[in-house]
């Protein structure tokens, strides 16, 4: 990381702490769940106003031209207070966007997500979806907090094009998750199209690394409130911090943790200088099956390590887990990531 990338991630972090404030209450969050759209739209012009919508957009289409080692620090630092808003997909896809359309997303007037998946675990826009004569007919998967979308950016086959939420033609079904948000499934009967220029595969890699990015946000802040736990509740007189069978699998998880970060953060530099499509991948997917398997371990030995109280919906730690079983599994699970990198290596394994 260059000298200007740290200050860049030191003012990001900074910066977040207006939205979700490091070790701050989550009544925001508990407010939301389960309900829709499930985003707070003045906190989303926050995020507008501090330039994250327009993060990795280049500063030629009005974004700040900032890379993925910022962008990860950011999706990090948002994840550490669950936050709801689904900016990574947004940004992820931003700089894929007409001007007319991005200024509005640039502004936090207009949330445009990505609509893609055609199946469950997959990396790969389905080719079930069809434009033609500015209609699109096709139907659409997973799409995360899509009820909160004025716009969808639909893959239709190897072509992109626009819907707007309320369109003729389409109908929006939400199912709830274990967080509290919701994925939306789109049917697309002849829909009132745009077409938009460009390809969705760079979008999908840089969404697939922001997540990795997530999942260790997750990571850190329920293992920042097991440590408190542990230095604070007594048995026999004693913090049970002090019993050695905890220090130890206190000790594995700040492992798994630190393990994460090297890959997360060395597939962000990757991607921010590497130009070879099969390094790009495989430094992703590497970075992604690691968070996906060392998030589940780490929130599920986070709620275990509380006792009983980190079984209760009341205590935090618990929403960590279910914001890791979540996300674990977007833009392709451990599983898909594993056999991903395993398919890659061969192409960059002669330096």
């Amino acid at each position: 990381m260059t000298g200007e990338q740290a200050e860049n991630v030191r003012m990001l972090r900074d910066s977040v702490a207006a939205v979700a404030p490091g070790g701050g209450s989550l009544a925001r969050i508990r407010a939301l769940r389960f309900g829709l759209p499930g985003i707070d739209r003045t906190v989303w012009q926050q995020m507008a106003g501090m330039g994250w919508l327009g993060l990795l957009v280049p500063e030629g289409q009005g974004g700040a031209g900032l890379g993925m080692v910022e962008g990860c620090a950011l999706a990090e630092a948002l994840a550490e207070g669950l936050t709801p808003e689904p900016l990574v997909p947004c940004a992820a896809i931003a700089r894929l966007l007409p001007r007319d359309v991005l200024d509005g997303v640039l502004s936090g007037a207009c949330i445009v997500l990505p609509a893609w998946q055609e199946a469950a675990d997959t990396m790969q826009p389905g080719a079930g979806t069809a434009a033609a004569g500015g209609r699109v007919n096709g139907r659409k998967l997973f799409v995360p907090m899509a009820a909160a979308a004025d716009l969808f950016l639909v893959a239709a086959g190897s072509a992109l094009v626009l819907v707007e939420a309320g369109a003729r033609g389409l109908v929006l079904e939400t199912a709830q998750t274990q967080d509290g948000g919701h994925f939306g499934t789109l049917t697309l009967d002849g829909a009132p199209c745009r077409p938009v220029e460009g390809a969705l595969a760079d979008a999908i890699e840089a969404a697939t690394l922001l997540t990795a990015a997530g999942l260790l946000g997750v990571m850190e802040r329920s293992f920042a409130l097991t440590l408190d736990y542990l230095r604070t509740r007594k048995q026999f007189g004693r913090a049970i911090g002090s019993f050695q069978a905890l220090q130890h699998r206190a000790a594995d998880l700040k492992l798994q943790i630190a393990l994460t970060r090297a890959s997360v953060e060395g597939a962000a530099a990757l991607l921010d200088r590497e130009a070879d499509p099969a390094r790009r991948r495989a430094a992703v997917s590497r970075a992604k099956a690691r968070a996906a398997s060392a998030a589940i371990l780490v929130t599920r030995e986070a709620v275990q390590m509380h006792g009983g109280i980190g079984y209760t919906d009341e205590y935090d730690v618990g929403l960590y887990l279910r914001r890791a079983m979540v996300m674990a599994n977007q833009f392709g699970s451990a599983r898909l990531h594993r056999a991903r990198f395993a398919a890659t290596m061969p192409e960059v394994s002669d330096d």
